[in-house]
């Protein structure tokens, strides 16, 4: 919710405890992300494997790979991406649409530009529990006007997954997740209760914000912040200009992780496991013996 107080509504409000830079790196073929989690900064963030800021332009793109054991979610900010799967699902991400991809068991697929122009966006990876690792996979998928949305006191929020100021996202999520996209018009706050076992991070999209603490100096576009403990995060646009950042959250799983690229497990034997069923078209991607996207 917004406040327009100076004083956070929350006994014990969230602090940053780690910001970085996320810097351009290669990625798939021939494009670039801003590597957010899943880097030497941040390995790791329970339950959260990777975001990255990605930028296609064609011919650039993802071409054909796999995935086990975890969650892909897609959050297009501008352009659109063709995604293909071998089990013949096909669809085009829009801007300001979210897919939502249970990996599960297994899916190759790949990840394009639809046009010429370039194409950027999110991609979060969010582990799942032991239990749901070899779940048949599934998808949730969201045009940008059935994201739920609510406006106050120059705050903007599209709520991707979870509950923020009185509307809640439709989207099931088997790792309970918060996905907030927050837009602060200048001298806009807002106050976003977490759940406080959960973990969290912010990354900033555009403008600067000053987050955790009211007399905090102000943080740039494309720095990652990581929050410590408490029950909600506070944040202040200060600036002339809008900013816009992301809020991610999630219930830990507190299990081992163990990660060979896009298949993640609990053990090394898994990983082994996994790599045999890929290479040997079993055990869930039967179906990448014969395909090929188009």
């Amino acid at each position: 919710m917004s406040e327009s107080s100076q004083t956070p509504p929350f006994d014990r409000p969230r602090s940053v405890v780690k910001m970085f830079l996320a810097r351009h790196q290669q990625e798939g073929v021939g494009a670039v992300v801003r590597r957010c989690i899943g880097r030497n900064e941040l390995k790791f963030l329970d339950p959260f494997l990777m975001l990255d800021h990605f930028s296609v332009t064609p011919p650039a793109g993802f071409p054909d790979h796999p995935h086990r054991g975890f969650e892909t979610v897609t959050y297009m900010l501008q352009g659109a991406i063709t995604h293909q799967d071998f089990a013949g699902r096909k669809g085009t991400i829009g801007t300001g649409d979210v897919q939502w991809m249970t990996a599960g068991r297994g899916i190759v697929h790949s990840e394009m530009p639809a046009g010429e122009e370039v194409s950027n966006g999110l991609q979060l990876w969010i582990n799942l529990a032991s239990r749901d690792k070899m779940i048949e996979p599934s998808y949730q998928e969201l045009l940008s006007d059935e994201i739920v949305r609510a406006e106050e006191d120059g705050v903007e929020v599209r709520v991707i997954a979870g509950e923020s100021m009185g509307v809640r996202s439709s989207v099931h999520t088997r790792t309970p997740t918060i996905f907030l996209d927050f837009t602060l018009k200048p001298r806009a706050q807002v106050h976003q209760s977490i759940p406080a076992s959960w973990n969290s991070f912010v990354y900033i999209i555009e403008g600067e914000g000053v987050f955790g603490s009211s007399n905090s100096s102000p943080v740039a576009a494309h720095h990652v912040l990581v929050l410590g403990p408490g029950d909600g995060l506070s944040a202040w646009n200060r600036s002339s200009n809008s900013l816009k950042f992301v809020l991610i959250g999630g219930q830990p799983l507190d299990e081992p992780v163990a990660q060979y690229g896009p298949f993640v497990m609990n053990t090394q034997a898994e990983i082994n496991k996994t790599i045999e069923d890929y290479q040997y078209c079993k055990n869930g991607f039967e179906m990448a013996r014969s395909w090929r996207s188009q």
